[in-house]
């Protein structure tokens, strides 16, 4: 029988330097959490400061916090700009924060919340912060998905923002699917250079606050229900921490729980759906991106090489 992979099974990440969204609480918090419990020096990058101090004083390790509204653009420069000041280096980035199933909101930007928040907010912090991961060899940027992948999978181009209709589990879906196109699209983009790999993982079903905008008439069944089709977040995290530590993982590779229809369990490698692999779909929803944010990502040479001159991320 095969080990099943744990937060035991982590390397020492002593060295390393971590960056996790959204971790003052559930999945992102368990997996700061454990990373600096191995020796990472971690920044919880949440929206919440006062929450995110008293998350980090809950952690035993080198923790500090950085404010970082991904709804916002502005935010997500602001808490760019700070972090490559006071940051030398950047072996891990956790794109772990997000929002689930929310009535119809628009960001400060104009985006449609989920989409806003769960991906282009994630994009334009990893273009802006990219040029301190690849000089570091080892490095990993690991973008959290969801089974809600599949929910009506496919990406609105025509109605990105769900301007003319909005259904909450359909745009979530679509933000989700988005997450894992865009760690394909930049595994392809960084195999030439060699240093920086993107994954992805997903929690499975975890018993976290995320879910807390479930429409009314499946809440009561669900909390009825959770003990039994629902992990600890300290489980759900797991995918994740083997994402960003295992060292037998590969770029553009996605984790997930191993047990019957990826609901619980130890990770393991598991495949996304088939409309994910869409190499023409995830180029034209990077450029959609870029347009949308105002982002582009460095460009890396070949192995080894420096990045091209004057290829920092721009905004």
């Amino acid at each position: 029988m095969r080990e099943q992979w744990t937060a035991e099974s982590m390397p020492d990440q002593r060295g390393r330097v971590a960056l996790v969204t959204g971790a003052n609480a559930g999945l992102g918090y368990e997996t700061a959490k454990a990373l600096a419990e191995r020796g990472a020096c971690v920044v919880l990058a949440v929206r919440d400061v006062e929450k995110g101090e008293q998350a980090a004083a809950r952690m035993t390790g080198d923790v500090t916090v950085q404010a970082l509204d991904l709804a916002s653009l502005d935010s997500v420069r602001t808490a760019a700009a700070a972090l490559r000041s006071r940051l030398g280096r950047l072996d891990l980035l956790i794109n772990n924060a997000g929002v689930m199933y929310t009535p119809k909101q628009i960001t400060p930007d104009g985006f449609e919340m989920q989409f806003g928040t769960n991906h282009l907010g994630h994009f334009a912090l990893t273009g802006l912060l990219l040029d301190l991961m690849l000089p570091v060899p080892g490095s990993r940027v690991v973008t959290v998905s969801s089974t809600g992948h599949r929910i009506r999978a496919a990406i609105h181009f025509d109605d990105l923002q769900w301007e003319r209709s909005y259904g909450r589990a359909a745009a979530y879906g679509q933000s989700k699917l988005a997450n894992l196109m865009f760690t394909y699209e930049l595994q392809r983009r960084l195999a030439a250079h060699g240093t920086t790999a993107a994954l992805a993982a997903h929690p499975g079903m975890s018993n976290t606050e995320l879910a807390r905008n479930t429409p009314a008439a499946l809440r009561l069944p669900l909390t009825r229900l959770a003990p039994l089709i629902t992990q600890t977040p300290a489980m759900g995290a797991l995918p994740t921490l083997r994402a960003a530590t295992d060292p037998a993982a590969l770029g553009g590779q996605y984790y997930g729980p191993g047990g019957r229809n990826e609901v619980k369990g130890h990770p393991r490698l598991v495949t996304s759906s088939p409309e994910s692999y869409e190499m023409a779909v995830q180029q034209r929803l990077w450029v959609a991106s870029e347009e949308l944010t105002g982002v582009k990502f460095p460009v890396p040479e070949s192995k080894g090489s420096p990045l091209t001159s004057g290829s920092a991320a721009t905004a």
